[in-house]
């Protein structure tokens, strides 16, 4: 999945500017005299195509939520009493599950291998949820993910541990092995420059250059040559998806959106036949995904200071964020680059046709995924989604890369800090600019410090805020509290 978080690669629309007459007087002798005119800033062009509607099969909620939390849709992990021995039982329990459950921690579930031992593998609430002011929410982006170092370096010792604990050649050895094998491939891959960003795009891209595409089934050489260079992404709501017409950040992922969920499973997926199996359980995932509300701002709010905030966000903001209230509208607009000019790495990722691109979408769109019943279908036209913004003060940080802290500065980009670095602390929470209490770094000598200044993670463009009044920012950072 992808996954993708908190955030707002958003795109404001702004009123026309009004046009400065020429002013003329006529001095006390009849001659005219001239006024300098001051030039103001010319007119945005806005340049959006509007998504078409994606037609979702419906399911069952409760069934949806008991397969997300407790389904077998891994197949391989480690097993049960190695991981329990490595990390303990975690007894919080936040999403009060039974059995072996119970004691695993909410990003990981115990499932059953094809040959009958107990795993356990990593599920789709290690990317869509995460904690904020200590409040455990379902379907917030995890901020706070590491993806700094090489994860394929572990598996030495998860050999090693096997072969104490189990013997060599033993069940326990072969339910891992389709999980060794992937996060082998997936480690020296998926390498962040700091903290606080997902690669779940390239995580598929890995996983994708390792199957075949109608058979699914693990291929040792990969397909294509992968490079190292990863671009980092932010893990969109869950919550925003019933409003969406597509999926993913540039707005590619199109039709059936079950079938992109199954992703997660190719990480250790056996072949076709677990894809059905899965398939048939998605259905009810997506409807426990609508089911799904953003969290309410859980502070103070000046009611006033926010209705006058409204009457801002609806002059400004709404033709591409949309409308919220009881008339609530989201117009699913693909904005251009030209226009809203953030970081265009990503959307130029799968916009540029080469060799390991073309095979990607050949493999999803010409392969199982896009040819089964229910087909899903990519495709990168160029630009980003203006998402919706239920939740925004809870997705922070910003931008389709995570790159830019607060909301206050995604509304004034002359502020936006060039390296910055943050605790990581849940609780670490700023009111006043929504968002990520943050130091400015000038240099990076942490995985903590993100660094505006290299490939893909640049915070300029949506500059719609910087027309603005200071007054103005701060009533419309208010009424984005009660969204």
């Amino acid at each position: 999945m992808i996954y993708s978080s908190k955030f707002l690669s958003s795109f404001y629309s702004l009123g026309i500017y009004v046009l400065l007459s020429i002013i003329i007087s006529c001095s006390s002798n009849g001659s005219i005299e001239s006024v300098d005119i001051v030039n103001e800033p010319e007119p945005i062009t806005y340049n959006t195509s509007r998504i078409p509607t994606s037609n979702q099969r419906q399911g069952n909620i409760e069934k949806g939520k008991e397969y997300l939390f407790s389904g077998n849709f891994m197949s391989s992990g480690i097993p049960y009493d190695a991981y329990i021995l490595a990390n303990g039982e975690d007894n919080d329990n936040l999403l009060n599950r039974t059995g072996d459950n119970a004691v695993i921690a909410y990003d990981y579930t115990a499932v059953t291998a094809p040959n009958g031992v107990r795993v356990v593998a990593p599920n789709c609430l290690n990317c869509h949820s995460s904690k904020i002011n200590d409040i455990y929410v379902i379907g917030l982006g995890n901020h706070s993910s590491d993806f700094t170092n090489n994860r394929a370096d572990a598996m030495p010792l998860l050999d090693l541990a096997i072969n104490q604990l189990y013997g060599p050649n033993s069940e326990e050895e072969k339910a891992t092995a389709i999980f060794k094998k992937s996060i082998i491939a997936i480690g020296p891959k998926t390498i962040t420059n700091n903290r606080g960003v997902n690669v779940a795009n390239k995580i598929a891209e890995v996983l994708v250059s390792h199957r075949d595409k109608n058979t699914l089934e693990w291929i040792d050489e990969p397909n294509v040559n992968l490079p190292n260079e990863v671009i980092p992404t932010d893990v969109p709501a869950w919550w925003l998806l019933k409003k969406k017409n597509a999926m993913f950040y540039n707005a590619m992922g199109r039709k059936d959106f079950c079938k992109s969920f199954i992703g997660a499973s190719l990480l250790t997926m056996a072949d076709v036949n677990k894809a059905i199996e899965v398939d048939e359980n998605m259905v009810d995932v997506l409807a426990y995904i609508y089911s799904l509300e953003a969290p309410k701002y859980p502070f103070e709010i000046n009611n006033d200071l926010a209705s006058e905030g409204k009457i801002i966000f609806n002059n400004n903001c709404s033709t591409c964020h949309g409308t919220y209230g009881e008339d609530s509208s989201y117009p699913n607009l693909l904005v251009s680059l030209e226009t809203v000019n953030t970081d265009s790495e990503l959307s130029n990722h799968y916009t540029t046709s080469t060799t390991n691109n073309d095979y990607f979408l050949d493999w999803f769109n010409n392969g199982w995924f896009g040819s089964s019943e229910n087909p899903l279908e990519l495709v990168p036209q160029g630009g980003y989604i203006a998402p919706p913004l239920d939740g925004i003060w809870a997705s922070a940080p910003y931008f389709h890369n995570a790159s830019v802290p607060t909301v206050e500065d995604v509304l004034n980009s002359t502020e936006r800090p060039t390296l910055w670095s943050r605790t990581f602390d849940d609780s670490d929470y700023n009111k006043n600019k929504l968002g990520w209490n943050y130091t400015v770094e000038t240099t990076q000598s942490n995985t903590k410090t993100y660094d505006t200044t290299i490939k893909g993670y640049s915070n300029q463009g949506h500059t719609f805020g910087d027309n603005l009044s200071n007054e103005e920012r701060k009533a419309l950072i208010e009424y984005l509290k009660t969204l």
